[in-house]
């Protein structure tokens, strides 16, 4: 039954027009597949996740305070996912608001923010460290100017999979700040991929992206073995692709449950 769900899922992923990227690890029994995992694509707001991770790493270090504060400018805002672009003026915000917001509201005021603060050296350099060799921030959100000359932040399905895997792990960065990197993730607000056929009623981590032609689903889901999806795509047909992370995200649960 198993393979069954397995190579379902993997046709339903064949079948889709444009740039399809898609891995899978079960964290207890370390079975793991894929489909086209290392094909590097534009990221969207998945990138946020390699910013949390560079975030937490300066905590650690003692080069960044979770309390110190930032105050909003209209400069800084940005339009489209998040609350900071809705909230007033020099509105004083913590690190910890920044980086809470990015990713449960995906909030591109605090991402850029974030971004300016602890650098994309910085991030780039921490994920070359930790292994994974194409995921990479090369520019700000919206930053058009950059975006026309071609600069792009790139994941592939598999690395996003292999931070996720030390989050659950619990080395990323340390013990405590995988635990608390997942606790945000496991508050994620937007949840209309990943978790569609769970009506809250499993836990799952995660971090979407979308842009046009563009729609991510990555995380872990608590299921009695917990594991790995990483749904990635460019140039496809957003509303068909959701369709499969929502339908794939179930067939991988229902591989255990049903057994």
């Amino acid at each position: 039954m198993a393979k069954n769900r397995k190579e379902e899922l993997l046709g339903l992923l064949d079948k889709i027009p444009g740039k399809v990227g898609f891995y899978y690890k079960n964290l207890i029994t370390g079975e793991q597949w894929g489909h086209n995992a290392n094909l590097p694509l534009m990221a969207a707001s998945v990138i946020k996740i390699p910013v949390l991770t560079e975030v937490f790493a300066q905590m650690q270090a003692g080069c960044a305070d979770r309390s110190e504060t930032y105050r909003i400018r209209e400069e800084d805002k940005l339009p489209s996912c998040g609350a900071l672009n809705y909230m007033h003026t020099g509105l004083e915000v913590t690190l910890e608001d920044l980086y809470t917001l990015m990713i449960i509201l995906s909030d591109n005021t605090a991402t850029n923010i974030l971004i300016r603060k602890f650098g994309m050296d910085a991030v780039n350099s921490r994920m070359r460290q930790l292994g994974l060799t194409a995921t990479a921030v090369n520019r700000l959100l919206f930053d058009s100017a950059a975006a026309a000359r071609g600069r792009e932040n790139y994941i592939t399905a598999e690395e996003i999979g292999m931070l996720l895997e030390k989050m659950y792990c619990g080395t990323l960065v340390s013990e405590s700040a995988s635990q608390e990197m997942l606790h945000i993730l496991q508050n994620q607000r937007l949840n209309g991929k990943m978790p569609f056929y769970f009506k809250g009623q499993v836990k799952i981590a995660h971090k979407t992206g979308e842009d046009s032609g563009i729609t991510h689903d990555v995380g872990i889901v608590y299921a009695p073995q917990p594991f790995v999806a990483c749904f990635c795509s460019n140039e496809v047909d957003v509303p068909q692709f959701e369709s499969v992370i929502q339908r794939g995200t179930k067939l991988l649960y229902d591989m255990q449950v049903s057994e």
